[in-house]
């Protein structure tokens, strides 16, 4: 009884995470889509690359630190936790989201480019239409991929203080004394998490294949 109630407050935690990894993952998408647009432009590559290199080149754990310790002394503002690791998760995949996408953007075919500026197709629905569609079929498990190290990441919000899975496994092992149980149970939210992901993956997967023919 006592394990089942240790279970149910750690599982509790699932609702930051969640949040976490929502939040992280559409920002990450929406600044990797435009950061590897933008690497298309000679002009937007002199940001772009060194942005990439610097996110990828510094743990996670310290750009946290930075945003949640640092950034609001510097611009006066007061970040919440679940905020700052909202921010500090998007950054950070939004650098290995555009690398995903410029692969998958390389190895597309040069004529599209060409052809849809032939038929006078804007810019925007040149991407939207035509570009991202195939790049994202193309890069879908690269994607996938990225969420679940995503959703593993989130555990570092427990060193500035949010209660996710793993601060609650923590507080659990403090006042118990017991840390192999709780630690166990933590792995397992985790496992059960990526393993949904894995078949929500499958499907979406299957059926961009579907409609793709």
């Amino acid at each position: 009884m006592i394990q089942l109630e240790m279970f149910r407050f750690i599982g509790c935690g699932v609702v930051t995470t969640l949040q976490l990894l929502a939040g992280g993952l559409f920002g990450g998408l929406a600044l990797g889509v435009l950061l590897a647009i933008l690497r298309r432009n000679s002009f937007g590559k002199l940001f772009v690359v060194p942005y990439a290199s610097v996110i990828r080149g510094t743990p996670l754990l310290l750009q946290v630190s930075i945003i949640y310790f640092t950034l609001p002394s510097v611009l006066k503002i007061r970040l919440g936790v679940i905020t700052a690791g909202i921010i500090a998760l998007g950054l950070n995949s939004a650098a290995y989201v555009a690398e995903i996408l410029r692969s998958g953007i390389e190895n597309l075919s040069r004529g599209q480019f060409e052809a849809a500026k032939t038929l006078g197709i804007s810019p925007f629905y040149t991407w939207k239409d035509i570009i991202l569609p195939q790049v994202l079929k193309n890069i879908f498990p690269a994607i996938t991929g990225e969420v679940i190290a995503l959703l593993k990441e989130t555990a570092l919000i427990s060193v500035i203080g949010g209660v996710d899975i793993m601060r609650r496994a923590q507080m659990v092992a403090a006042e118990s004394f017991i840390y192999f149980t709780p630690l166990c149970m933590a792995g397992a939210c985790y496992y059960l998490l990526v393993l949904s992901i894995e078949v929500l993956a499958r499907k979406l997967e299957k059926k961009m294949r579907y409609d793709y023919y």
